[in-house]
């Protein structure tokens, strides 16, 4: 005979086989029940390994260049004693080992040492040059966006289905050649035209709001046409998909049509190549701040590497790679969020 169920507040008996349901998922189960805690997990600690990777990276890179670089700040003609003295109280007498565990301490403390050149603490010499950076690299990736996306989608909507051959052509030839040229060749070009062809804007130096506009352009240039054509390759992939052939048989406005339908699809390839262009931005920065003497981190990373002056190359290098590694956090966030279901099942 069957055993008769239990009432309503009977525990089953032990040995019943009878399985009791969890009120919810455990502190050590959280693992297992949030896809969103797995991400951020992995994401954290991936990030954690490459900013001990840069930082490592960093120390070794600028310490197998061959030279003295207390010997290079003070003069070939400097008294020995001094410069050993010097060497000393930066610690460049001990060995490699104890060098990189002080690093290690420093970064972790904030005390990224002195500058061997100019005596200053390399944390004033970063926050004084610091913003100028910021300022040019935000501008260019903020123009990047702004031209790319609605570029790349109106040619992918004007030339669907074959149509404006001539538009293809001239927009692959145009971003291809603007992609394959080099930053600083682009501010050269730049400061030909429109600084010394045609006097419209200076040609170097951070006086005036406008001394901004062409290393802000050469920046932006080569990124915002790469940006777009990836833009525009996305376009026409999500053009043909059936939920926006369904849409266009509804004769949907094209506002509701593209901007509602096609354009959250499209900027989940866009963030992804946004990050890189944004690493990219960075890098450029240091050559293009030397093309118009732009007061920045790039102009000065340059006079430290020429001068070997280890703490503040370290430092820089430091600040950039960490800057790049936060903006590939936030994007695969920002992937997540617009893109939960592939995002947190690819992690």
């Amino acid at each position: 005979m069957a055993q008769p169920s239990p009432g309503p507040g009977t525990l089953p008996r032990e040995g019943s086989g009878a399985v009791v349901a969890s009120a919810g998922p455990r502190g050590e189960d959280i693992w297992r029940f949030s896809p969103w805690a797995r991400f951020l997990i992995r994401r954290v600690v991936r990030l954690a390994i490459s900013l001990f990777v840069v930082v490592t990276a960093s120390f070794l890179l600028v310490h197998l260049v061959p030279g003295d670089p207390v010997r290079s700040a003070l003069g070939i003609t400097a008294d020995p004693a001094v410069v050993a003295a010097r060497r000393a109280e930066l610690g460049l007498d001990e060995p490699l080992l104890t060098q990189y565990l002080h690093y290690l301490g420093g970064v972790f403390t904030g005390n990224l040492g002195t500058s061997i050149t100019s005596g200053d603490p390399v944390s004033s010499v970063i926050a004084t040059r610091l913003p100028a950076t910021a300022e040019l690299a935000g501008l260019a990736f903020v123009l990047t966006a702004l031209v790319s996306v609605p570029v790349g989608m109106w040619v992918a909507v004007a030339t669907h289905g074959g149509r404006r051959r001539g538009t293809d052509l001239a927009f692959t030839g145009v971003t291809g050649i603007c992609t394959t040229v080099p930053d600083f060749l682009i501010g050269v070009g730049l400061v030909f035209v429109f600084a010394i062809t045609l006097p419209w804007l200076p040609p170097a130096g951070a006086d005036t709001p406008a001394s901004c506009l062409l290393p802000v352009l050469a920046l932006a240039l080569g990124p915002s046409c790469q940006l777009a054509r990836i833009i525009r390759t996305e376009t026409t992939r999500v053009l043909g998909q059936d939920h926006l052939r369904v849409a266009r048989s509804k004769r949907l406005p094209a506002r509701l049509l593209y901007l509602r339908h096609a354009l959250p699809n499209v900027l989940t390839a866009g963030l992804t190549v946004g990050g890189i262009l944004f690493a990219s931005l960075v890098g450029g920065s240091v050559l293009v701040e030397n093309v118009f003497a732009w007061p920045g981190l790039g102009s000065t990373v340059v006079g430290a590497i020429v001068a070997q002056d280890y703490p503040l190359v370290q430092a820089i290098v430091l600040l950039l790679g960490a800057v790049v590694l936060a903006v590939n956090l936030v994007v695969d966030l920002a992937l997540g969020l617009l893109d939960p279901r592939s995002t947190l099942t690819r992690s």
